[in-house]
């Protein structure tokens, strides 16, 4: 029989962790404290292990190494457990001594174990759950162990309670002594197994050395086990590192990590590779990991270039919202419309919260001082807003007071019957109404359809009242319309004292005739006024031709440019003689105007003799 490694190994490093961050919930180191005195685990033999896996009594049973690595995750930090017991080894501390366990069909961690069927002396460990969800959902260790065709053991199981947490228990080293060793499965990548065992060495006790830089370091005691089986363990905790460093350097080349998530996982991994019980090449893992360091800085400055960007944009976003609200607030309160306003306010301020909950975030000084603005401008309009619709109750009411003293007097004169000057009065509260202002719409409403329900009543009295009188005076038209067709017999004038004779009987005939409908009364007027002008300008032209002072002037004026011409006639003769140019043409311009003026003298002279 083989020896349990007293280094106490980790459990989850007997299977390749797939996910570098899974979360730590030793469950395993917790099942392995619930014991008593004599450190006698739930390990030993399986609980309630499925019936159909039970064989005949007397051969041993491989399920207490698998029920403890089955429930321990793989992210329990390596360099704790490097030093400290795990469950098996206190299982198999105080366990009564067992032949060779022989699992022939039990589940292999990862791919590696599945590919690769167990000895018939080799325990098959069952895989830690490598998903965080599975670790969160699965139940403890001591309930659903996971065993396939698992030999029986040659203790019959019994329930235990669900273990608390306790830190682990050392094993004596007479427990050790007695207790078989796991062997490690092989790995899956025998060639990079077989180079990570070339920086490892195994003394005779049974230590495990690495080989690094800074020269060998002890990880850990695989005592009574050949120097393969000793490394094998340390091999799989490098190439669980290795893989970890690997999937974390695909990933920072493959997708968008967030900085934080940069930073995490670069610390979790330098903590992970400064000491680890492991044996490979540490020296090139780390400086693996330096270079990813290198590449994650080119990353978080990208990430960083990218985020700034993306806070000048939202910025410049925020800064055009708050440019909105501002022209919204300075706007004329007389001319806004203050309605269709409110809502883009409200819209704009929609915006914001939107920008705020899903956009990047804007460093604390600009967000305050962006929504200073957005808000003074919100409280401006609001502000004047409400001092607006403040005067406009007040106009409202003033409006409303006037309105309905309008209303009062008009309905107080709708029944008079005095047509013309109740009309006149109506015609001046409609232009007091016009100039009162409007009230509220609804007010505004009622007392209009009140004052012009007054007005209407007294209108269609009035129209009702012509209708009745024009019915009167229809014969009055046609006794017009006769003496307008004598009236304009007269036109166009060829006696006029003739004509002002009949013109005057056709008058006195018209004022005889009386009234005639309201409809008529300017249409029939102005036709009679046409003759009557005809007849006072025909008159009056006669009287200028005829007027004794017009004809005494003209003959007056042609006898001074008689005079006037007979002395220009002898200076035009002495400048003839004389042969002066000059003063000939003066005289003959001279005389032909006095000429040509006495020529009209003449000829109004003659008009006015008739």
């Amino acid at each position: 029989m083989t020896q349990t490694p007293t280094s106490g190994p980790d459990p989850d490093d007997l299977v390749p962790a797939p996910d570098a961050e899974q979360p730590a919930a030793p469950a395993a180191l917790d099942e392995a404290d619930e014991t008593a005195p004599d450190q006698v685990t739930e390990d030993a033999p399986a609980v309630e292990a499925p019936e159909e896996s039970a064989a005949p009594a007397g051969e041993p049973s491989s399920t207490a190494d698998e029920t403890v690595v089955d429930d321990t995750p793989a992210a329990i930090d390596e360099t704790v457990l490097a030093d400290a017991p795990v469950a098996d080894e206190t299982v198999l501390a105080d366990a009564p001594v067992v032949h060779e366990t022989t699992a022939g069909d039990a589940t292999a961690p990862a791919d590696e174990v599945a590919d690769a069927p167990a000895a018939p002396d080799e325990p098959v460990v069952e895989d830690a759950a490598p998903a965080t969800d599975d670790v969160t959902d699965a139940p403890a260790a001591p309930d659903e162990p996971v065993v396939e065709d698992a030999a029986p053991a040659t203790v019959r199981p019994v329930p235990r309670p669900r273990p608390v947490p306790h830190p682990p228990t050392h094993p004596t080293p007479a427990a050790t002594a007695a207790a078989p060793a796991a062997p490690v499965p092989p790995p899956q990548d025998a060639a990079e197994a077989a180079h990570a065992a070339t920086f490892g060495s195994v003394d005779e006790e049974g230590n495990v050395s690495v080989r690094e830089a800074a020269g060998e370091r002890v990880v850990g005691q695989y005592p009574g086990a050949t120097t393969e089986d000793a490394l094998g363990l340390y091999v799989r905790r490098f190439l669980d590192l290795q893989a970890k460093v690997t999937l974390f350097e695909a990933r920072l080349a493959a997708t968008d990590l967030s900085v934080k998530e940069i930073d995490q996982t670069l610390a979790r991994l330098t903590e992970e590779v400064a000491e680890p019980a492991a044996v490979g090449d540490l020296d090139g893992l780390r400086a693996r990991l330096d270079a990813l360091r290198a590449t994650a800085a080119e990353r978080r400055a990208v990430a960083e270039a990218e985020r700034a960007a993306a806070r000048e944009a939202a910025v410049v976003a925020r800064t055009e919202i708050v440019e909105q609200a501002e022209k919204i607030a300075s706007t004329d309160p007389s001319r806004i419309q203050w309605r269709p306003a409110g809502e883009q306010l409200r819209v704009l301020l929609d915006q914001w919260k939107e920008a705020q909950r899903s956009g990047p975030r804007l460093d604390r000084p600009t967000e305050e001082s962006l929504w200073k603005r957005f808000s003074h401008a919100r409280t401006t309009f609001d502000r004047e807003r409400r001092h607006f619709f403040a005067e406009l109750e007040t106009r409202n009411a003033s409006a409303k007071q006037v309105k309905e003293g309008l209303v009062a007097d008009a309905e107080r004169l709708q029944s008079s019957t005095d047509w013309g000057a109740t009309a006149g009065v109506f015609r001046d509260l409609m232009a007091q109404w016009k100039a009162a202002g409007r009230a509220s719409r609804a007010d505004d409403d009622a007392l209009w359809a009140r004052f012009r329900a007054a007005q209407d009543a007294f209108f269609a009295a009035r129209d009702a009242q012509s209708a009745a009188t024009d019915e009167e005076f229809r014969a009055n038209l046609e006794v017009k319309e006769a003496l307008l067709a004598e009236a304009e017999a007269l036109v166009p004038v060829t006696d006029l004292a003739a004509a002002k004779a009949a013109l005057h009987k056709i008058q006195d005939r018209w004022e005889a005739a009386g009234k005639v409908p309201r409809a008529d009364v300017q249409r029939i007027e102005a036709r009679l006024r046409a003759v009557e002008t005809v007849v006072r300008d025909t008159d009056q032209a006669q009287w200028r031709r005829t007027n004794p002072e017009t004809r005494a002037r003209a003959e007056g004026a042609a006898a001074q440019l008689e005079q006037a011409i007979a002395g220009l006639e002898a200076d035009l003769d002495r400048a003839k003689a004389a042969g002066d140019a000059r003063k000939i043409a003066d005289a003959q311009a001279a005389l032909d105007a006095r000429r040509a003026w006495l020529e009209q003298v003449q000829r109004a002279a003659q008009d006015a003799r008739g």
